[in-house]
């Protein structure tokens, strides 16, 4: 029979480094579990990834025994350490910060892959396209011309609100009110 699972908690450690400190501690201190137990088994699994950020699955069960599963590097961390960038961009859409080229994003998809909700490559590689965007990093080396996607998206606004008004005043010619609270219509 299948052990009855209490919690399940996902958490990112630096690989190698975990200590009963807060973040983990803490996080498996309120469920009963022997923290040391976890922070030797995971840092022994981990040491080959020393210094890299790794997330981690930890299930807990009734009994306060645990499993764990290890993932991939976050897309983030990857595409930094693939550019050698120290943070990404604080206003991404204004500001970019690095480029980045399609075979750099087709290592960091390849690596990825397991952890990724893409059918192929080619899915996975617009997925990590789209995390380095985000972070204000050029695919190889396109532009986004921001002035003309805010210009294009005021327009979008602006359409849909005459959009809303024309029906509203095409439809009521007959402009009647209906009495508001405390207003009392008279026969």
């Amino acid at each position: 029979m299948a052990k009855e699972i209490k919690a399940k908690l996902k958490l990112q450690i630096p690989g190698g480094g975990a200590t009963p400190a807060p973040p983990v501690g803490s996080a498996l201190g309120q469920y009963g579990v022997n923290i040391m137990d976890f922070v030797q088994a995971f840092n022994n699994d981990t040491s080959s990834r020393q210094g890299e950020i790794v997330p981690v699955e930890i299930t807990i069960y009734e009994d306060n025994s645990f499993s764990y599963t290890t993932k991939t590097a976050p897309a983030s961390y990857l595409i930094k350490k693939a550019i050698g960038l120290n943070s990404g961009s604080p206003e991404p859409h204004k500001e970019k910060v690095a480029n980045i080229t399609t075979p750099q994003l087709e290592t960091i998809a390849e690596a990825k892959m397991e952890d990724l909700n893409a059918n192929d490559l080619a899915a996975a590689v617009k997925i990590i396209a789209g995390t380095a965007r985000s972070m204000g990093v050029t695919v190889d080396g396109e532009e986004i011309d921001v002035a003309a996607s805010n210009e294009a998206a005021e327009n979008r606004v602006s359409e849909e609100a005459t959009a809303s008004e024309e029906p509203a005043s095409e439809a009521g010619e007959s402009e009647e009110t209906a009495p508001t609270e405390g207003e009392v219509e008279e026969n």
